[in-house]
């Protein structure tokens, strides 16, 4: 009996009788697999071979990898600095979104002006909010900030906030996680409108009276899915960082205080032209943020 239900639940689901179904699908995956899974592969074969786009691939085998960790001190800072941004800017990014999320979300009347308020910053490039963020973080005297401090009596000389190595970096990760905040943000506020009420209503029976209790015990159980999709944006976004870095830095910026993965490996494809040892940067990111991100998928999946 159990065997006849097996087969019966194989045939069901097989292709013959999933033929529309297979079909609808057909594009996307078609389209997944040439611009998603394919540039991948072809990242990888082209991480064990010496490329310049001009000549045929000369295989090399690990000679790209053990440069990187071996001998290229640029790289090591661009990890370092690719691992600091990730655990500064993605965690605050992914709390503040939550955060915010939530607190608009217990508003009535102002709900949708602030929803929009916050999301506004996603919608434009990362190059165009720098530009306007750079008129703040200007290092001449002219610049709003150095401006106003100049003004107050705290600082006789202007602040080099984009040339200085002990500034650059922090301005560029406030900046990201200024604008880092939008698509997590419209995540969990359309995951809080769709909370059940009445699992609230119980838990005020059962004796919960503060908003903490309730965020504790109530909401976040509730919004583990878009929870773990907040997480994964806040992660692909922090590892991949490279607009803003190249629009308030530079390429490279100064001393690589601001160089990150993106921006090391984009120098190598598209400045320098060896594609070999950029595409063995790409992988090595790939590998972080794909370990990284089935950690924290692991930590907060649904059950």
């Amino acid at each position: 009996m159990i065997i006849l239900v097996k087969k019966r639940q194989k045939a069901e689901f097989g292709y013959r009788n999933n033929k529309v179904g297979y079909l609808c699908m057909a594009p996307f995956l078609i389209l997944f697999f040439l611009f998603t899974i394919l540039p991948v592969l072809i990242s990888v074969v082209l991480s064990f071979t010496d490329y310049d786009m001009l000549s045929l691939p000369h295989f090399t085998g690990f000679q790209n990898y053990s440069y990187m960790f071996l001998e290229d001190d640029v790289f090591l800072i661009a990890l370092k600095n690719t691992m600091l941004f990730a655990v500064i800017v993605g965690p605050v990014t992914y709390i503040m979104s939550f955060m915010m999320a939530w607190l608009i979300c217990r508003l009535r009347k102002l709900r949708d002006f602030f929803s929009l308020a916050f999301y506004a910053p996603s919608i434009c490039s990362g190059v165009a909010i720098s530009t306007i963020w750079l008129y703040f973080f200007s290092p001449d005297a002219y610049g709003f900030i150095n401006n106003f401090l100049m003004n107050l009596g705290l600082i006789s000389t202007p602040i080099r906030w984009t040339l200085d190595t002990r500034y650059v970096f922090g301005v560029v990760m406030f900046i990201s996680i200024w604008m880092g905040m939008g698509t997590s943000f419209l995540t969990f506020i359309a995951g809080f409108q769709g909370l059940s009420e009445e699992l609230f209503e119980a838990a005020k029976i059962d004796g919960i009276r503060f908003a903490a209790q309730e965020l504790v015990y109530i909401t976040l159980p509730q919004m583990k899915p878009q929870l773990l999709f907040g997480a994964i944006n806040s992660i692909v976004a922090a590892f991949g960082a490279f607009d803003i870095c190249v629009s308030v830095a530079g390429l490279p910026s100064v001393d690589y205080a601001a160089h990150t993965l993106v921006c090391h490996l984009y120098d190598y494809a598209f400045i320098r032209f060896e594609m070999g040892y950029a595409s063995a940067a790409a992988v090595v990111l790939f590998l972080i943020t794909f370990v990284v991100g089935k950690i924290v998928r692991k930590v907060l999946a649904s059950e």
